[in-house]
């Protein structure tokens, strides 16, 4: 079989070279269109909710906000989990939602749902920024052998901290 294929192969260069061109070109074709991230974000598309009510038992949180926004963000198309945590005085819940849902998009209809939900008087939930577990990994450290730890707070507070904001 495989003497046979490089006979053909031998034969017939012209076809050969045609396809091999033909491949090359569509290769090159599609690496240019192919989307490349530097740092890819290898979690998929999540929203949390956090709703404080100091004071309160984690019963009493559970109860009267954590299931009344589990309830309204329930039917959230392209939803994959829902996980959530009540404590003293504190609401938590994270939803985890398929590949390919842009942020944006869960990020807008979790807020609108979340407009929905009837909390005791005086509660408001937030929805935290749009970040990524990934994020985790991007730190630093700011060192000098010639400042001060107050110079580098002020460094970090004035400078590096309004430099990373402006980063689109």
């Amino acid at each position: 079989m495989i003497h046979r294929i490089v006979r053909f192969a031998l034969r017939q260069r012209f076809f050969i070279l045609m396809l091999v061109a033909v491949i090359a070109v569509g290769g090159i074709l599609s690496f240019r269109q192919m989307p490349v991230s530097a740092y890819p974000d290898l979690f998929p598309p999540f929203v949390e909710i956090i709703t404080q009510w100091p004071g309160h038992a984690a019963e009493e949180v559970e109860r009267l906000i954590t299931v009344p926004i589990e309830i309204q963000m329930n039917g959230i198309p392209r939803l994959k989990a829902m996980r959530s945590i009540s404590l003293y005085g504190l609401s938590y819940v994270a939803l985890t939602f398929h590949y390919g849902a842009g942020n944006y998009f869960v990020h807008d209809y979790a807020f609108r749902r979340l407009a929905g939900v009837s909390l005791p008087p005086g509660v408001t939930s937030t929805i935290a920024p749009m970040s990524s577990p990934s994020n985790l990994v991007y730190r630093y450290v700011l060192e000098s052998p010639d400042r001060t730890p107050q110079e580098l707070k002020t460094i970090q507070d004035w400078v590096l901290n309004h430099a990373y904001r402006a980063v689109p």
